[in-house]
């Protein structure tokens, strides 16, 4: 097994229980993630999450009277998604199994596939293509992918979301010129993160998908506007969050305002 595969794999077995919470301290990407998956998945269908981590979507849909089957790295997140699965008295598949493995289960073909961490963790492009191959071969055809991609500018987000005494001087020099460097030339920045991480320029995600028998359907930003702000917003009284919430939703596969997110989701059919 790859070392940056162990690295993954050991970062989500320690941290199971933060990785649940993540969707309660940042509640927008699955707002609006679930927003824009709704509008394609019905009752019945037949779901594969591969990296669905402890199984927020999983759960979700399962919820919707979908047939869900979740694959993730981590036996620890599978094992804590089986048990929130019976907590919220729900049931799915949920199999540990690495994405650049998932060729060795006989698991049929799906209505929809979501691929909801692999291609952030995955660096060399040859294993997000064999990732994306490998999961659209459980793919029906005519159904859904889903695949979310971690801009360079998160980076930018992020120190701009720990306020003042972030960006020192040192951080200028060492972590956020490779970063400023990438986004103006428009090439790859691979480097650290909570584990090592691929980032992509936004301009870079549609040449990619277009190697895959894809029709694509959206491109949007997963937190919307909302990531600039989050913190703020989530201070406000429900009632004006709610108002910033239906406003990012209008605006969510602007093109000129996806980088204002830090994920951007592909959703595209596969064909026949």
């Amino acid at each position: 097994m790859k070392n940056f595969i162990s690295e993954v794999k050991k970062y989500y077995d320690e941290n199971t229980q933060l990785e649940w919470k993540r969707m309660d301290r940042h509640p927008f990407k699955f707002i609006f993630t679930t927003y824009m998956i709704d509008q394609y998945e019905k009752p019945g269908d037949r779901i594969l999450d591969i990296g669905g981590g402890p199984g927020r979507y999983s759960i979700y849909y399962a919820q919707k009277n979908c047939d869900v089957t979740l694959i993730d790295l981590s036996e620890n997140n599978i094992a804590l998604a089986k048990e929130m699965g019976e907590k919220n008295q729900v049931s799915f598949q949920a199999i540990a199994q690495n994405c650049l493995e998932i060729g060795q289960l006989d698991l049929g073909e799906f209505d929809h596939v979501f691929m909801m961490g692999p291609l952030y963790h995955l660096p060399d492009e040859k294993d997000r293509e064999t990732a994306v191959h490998l999961a659209l071969k459980k793919l029906k055809p005519g159904g859904i992918f889903y695949a979310p991609f971690l801009l360079d500018f998160a980076i930018i987000i992020y120190g701009l979301q720990n306020g003042a005494g972030y960006l020192t001087a040192d951080a200028e020099r060492q972590e956020f010129q490779p970063v400023i460097d990438s986004i103006l030339s428009g090439t790859v920045y691979d480097g650290p993160a909570f584990t090592s991480a691929y980032f992509i320029n936004q301009k870079q995600i549609e040449p990619f998908m277009s190697q895959f028998p894809l029709e694509k359907l959206r491109l949007f930003g997963q937190e919307g506007f909302l990531a600039l702000n989050e913190r703020q917003v989530l201070s406000y009284p429900k009632e004006e969050q709610e108002r910033w919430i239906r406003t990012a939703k209008r605006l969510l596969d602007v093109p000129e305002y996806l980088a204002l997110a830090e994920h951007i989701m592909y959703i595209g059919r596969k064909m026949q």
